[in-house]
């Protein structure tokens, strides 16, 4: 169950996991782009932490806009782009949502696959964090009711991640090094792990 409470509880530690997770991004985005995703988010992280203060008591839509609108302020990787997408399409699901449950959650997840793919131009089997988004809302909406949803995200996180290691990137800068790509990660189907592990 996703409602204000539970984000505001976990805001921080996915502040928290992101900064950890910099200099990771970092070096893998360093392989295939301009090795600045990690920063980015770093900076994105560090921006929600500031404007946490002014989510206290917020209803849920409002504090997703809130965050989408301080990565908003984050320059650099397109990742951050995204991610600012990404949570302004979940503000505007919640408006009027008081808390959001497992098959919701998932459906919500498809709908933000859909507008990020739109938005990036990325289909799913380009090896994009599209890939990941994919299989986790799969398994939230496979998942039995009661059963914790941050294991189930980061296993399905990890099982992308493995079974995309081995194919070539099929968009954007990375799609340059084709065949070099196979048997590396995606920067960003590793931020979307990092981030679910954080939370």
């Amino acid at each position: 169950m996703l409602d204000a409470d539970t984000l505001a509880a976990a805001l921080p530690t996915w502040c928290a996991g992101v900064h950890r997770a910099a200099p990771e991004l970092n070096e893998l985005d360093g392989r295939l782009g301009d090795a600045d995703l990690g920063a980015t988010l770093d900076k994105c992280a560090t921006l929600v932490e500031q404007a946490l203060p002014d989510m206290a008591g917020a209803p849920l839509d409002a504090m997703l806009r809130r965050c989408a609108q301080a990565c908003a302020k984050a320059s650099g990787s397109s990742f951050g782009t995204l991610l600012t997408v990404a949570l302004m399409t979940a503000a505007k699901r919640c408006v009027g949502v008081a808390a959001l449950d497992r098959p919701a959650l998932a459906a919500l997840l498809g709908e933000i696959g859909e507008t990020l793919a739109a938005r990036g131009g990325a289909n799913l089997g380009d090896k994009t964090v599209l890939d990941s988004l994919h299989a986790v809302r799969q398994a939230l909406a496979e998942a039995p009711d009661g059963t914790p949803l941050r294991p189930v995200a980061c296993a399905a996180a990890r099982a992308a991640l493995d079974r995309f290691r081995d194919r070539p990137n099929r968009i954007g800068r990375a799609r340059m090094f084709a065949d070099k790509t196979i048997g590396m990660d995606d920067p960003g189907m590793v931020a979307l792990l990092r981030m679910a592990e954080a939370l």
